[in-house]
């Protein structure tokens, strides 16, 4: 396979990993969902991240079936491999797709809820020892002895049995000599090398041989040195150099003689052809002695090849179960049920929420969610909910938490609401609203969420406040066509709308639902319950904003501008909300 049948690498980018990687590394990094090889060979990281997920789940990119959908789809990315242990699982939840493999979803859910219950059961002292593994595993570049280490330090923590069973059925102590073995050889480009400590003649051998390199490049001083010591002729001489160069480098006498020429011209002659040809031998024995040593290392490491093998697949594996684990021990996801219709959720929140969240419990379609510990229940059998209700009050949220629910599911992922039931959807529709408000918008939202609706597969349709692109009559009549297509085409959707007392009559198989706000809190901010009503129209009640702007004027006439607005909204609604903030704050 040739690299421009990826998805995303052209000519241009084919050219550049050929000429960095060569062909078959980079095919093997697209293979393995390596971002950081593609990267390094000068691929952009984001061009990376869209071949790889092209590359490893081109169906399951397809259910990302608009921008905002692929925007919360990269968020929800982006906020799990914040919580990778290592930077290749990192890597490899950056690319993640829905899955479009009821199994493969179930599979990967109870991998990660079994990772998350092992990371939960670790003390701190453990998962502080965990992520150094991890650390040193990534610091390492995640070489096979690094990995090695890493699972040796794995086991010891305890992350064996059941929950990692590659791990658990490693031989211990052929891992531990393997890791010594792997810990002595260096590959470069000139091949294998044997690093210091290894074995002692290797070492011994490479200190004579550079301590004779020395004394090459100082052959005058020789000269002078043992002519200094009073010798009168050459054989004196011959017999001084041999002396001066075994105290010099500790080499034997013996080895020096073997390496003298028979004759010599004069005495300079003599101490360079001593020197080179001593060079030259111990060169060679410590080629043959490095030679030695490396079968001697690699028979070591061969004797445990299965088990190092298993460790580094071990280590690379529970990377990424235990990063996804720990993503979903943070915010307490929960294994949700998978049907075959509907979407709902009991206490449902929203993860890209800072702070306190008011749970939320909503639901469309078919499920089996109506008996929950909470007060609430969503409602089922409708195929369509038009959502309501005040500005500020959370519907978008709900949209989006909504849709972070579906995906999560989608790519076998817990998700964050006490219970969840969810179907499966090949395209998930999720769009925001747009402030624009022409015909180009208008055409190209419905070029988007459209389309969804007419091609074979079910879809789940969150759309926000549709009437901000047209006039609202118009987009009372063309929401009116979206919610009976949806039904028609046994879709689910939620649509967000503050046109639902201009809807005509919807079909029996949707509902209006509304959100409400309660007043104004002391300090004049917007007190809503986001928790939505079913079967009844929410109302944006403006007293209340108009009310704050009343409080917060800066001047006279500005608050006698809004006051003026009072008097329109209902000037005794406006004054009953105040003296209700006033009242809560005493």
């Amino acid at each position: 396979m040739r690299l421009e049948a990826y998805w995303g690498v052209g000519p241009k980018t084919a050219e550049l990993l050929r000429e960095s990687i060569g062909e078959s590394a980079a095919i093997d990094a697209i293979e393995s969902a390596d971002i950081r090889t593609l990267a390094e060979a000068g691929v952009p990281r984001g061009r990376a991240v869209r071949i790889l997920r092209r590359a490893n789940g081109t169906a399951g990119i397809d259910v990302l079936g608009t921008s905002d959908t692929r925007s919360v789809y990269d968020d929800l990315l982006t906020l799990a491999s914040s919580y990778a242990v290592a930077d290749h699982a990192a890597d490899r939840i950056r690319v993640m797709t829905p899955l479009t493999d009821r199994e493969a979803i179930e599979s990967r859910l109870d991998d990660v809820l079994a990772a998350k219950a092992v990371w939960t059961d670790l003390t701190d002292d453990d998962r502080e020892r965990v992520l150094a593994a991890f650390e040193a595993y990534d610091e390492a570049g995640g070489t096979d002895r690094a990995a090695v280490e890493a699972a040796l330090e794995l086991r010891d923590v305890g992350l064996g049995g059941s929950t990692f069973e590659a791990l658990g059925a490693v031989d211990e102590a052929a891992l531990t000599e393997a890791a010594g073995a792997l810990g002595y050889i260096r590959e470069s480009s000139d091949g294998p090398r044997v690093v210091e400590g290894a074995d002692e003649e290797l070492d011994r051998l490479r200190e004579q041989r550079d301590a004779a390199r020395e004394l090459n490049n100082a052959a005058f001083d020789i000269i002078d040195t043992v002519r200094d010591g009073g010798v009168r002729d050459m054989q004196a001489f011959r017999s001084g150099v041999v002396d001066h160069v075994a105290s010099e480098t500790g080499i034997p006498h013996n080895t020096i003689r073997s390496a003298a020429p028979d004759e010599a011209v004069d005495a300079a002659d003599y101490v360079s052809a001593t020197l080179r040809e001593l060079v030259a031998d111990l060169e060679t024995e410590v080629e043959n002695r490095e030679a030695t040593v490396i079968e001697e290392l690699r028979s070591r490491i061969e004797t445990a090849e299965g088990d190092v093998e298993a460790a580094v697949e071990a280590v690379s594996e529970i990377a990424l179960s235990l990063s996804l684990g720990r993503f979903a021990a943070e915010y307490d996801l929960q294994e949700p049920t998978l049907t075959d219709d509907g979407l709902a959720v009991v206490g449902a929140r929203n993860l890209f929420l800072d702070g306190e969240v008011q749970p939320i419990t909503y639901g469309v379609g078919n499920h089996e969610l109506a008996d929950t510990p909470r007060a609430v229940s969503p409602p089922t059998g409708d195929r369509v909910t038009v959502l309501t209700g005040a500005n500020s009050g959370g519907k978008t949220t709900l949209l989006e938490t909504l849709s972070q629910v579906a995906l999560l599911t989608a790519m076998g992922l817990p998700v964050p609401a006490d219970q969840a039931a969810v179907g499966t959807f090949e395209t998930i529709v999720f769009h925001r609203r747009h402030a624009s408000f022409n015909a180009g918008v208008l055409e190209s939202t419905l070029k988007s969420i459209v389309p969804p609706l007419t091609t074979e597969g079910k879809a789940l349709m969150l759309v926000d406040e549709f009437e901000a692109i047209t006039e609202p009559g118009r987009a009372a009549d063309l929401l009116n066509g979206l919610v009976s297509l949806t039904v028609d085409q046994s879709a689910l959707g939620v649509y967000v709308t503050h046109l639902a007392d201009d809807l005509s009559p919807l079909p029996e198989t949707a509902r209006i639902d509304g959100i409400f706000a309660e007043g104004l809190t002391p300090d004049l901010e917007l007190r809503v319950d986001y928790q939505p009503r079913f079967g009844t129209v929410g109302k944006s009640t403006p007293e209340f904003i108009v009310s704050r702007l009343v409080a917060n004027a800066n001047d006279r006439a500005e608050r006698a501008g809004f006051e003026s607005l009072a008097a329109a909204v209902g000037e005794e609604a406006v004054q009953r909300t105040l003296s209700d903030a006033q009242w809560d704050e005493t």
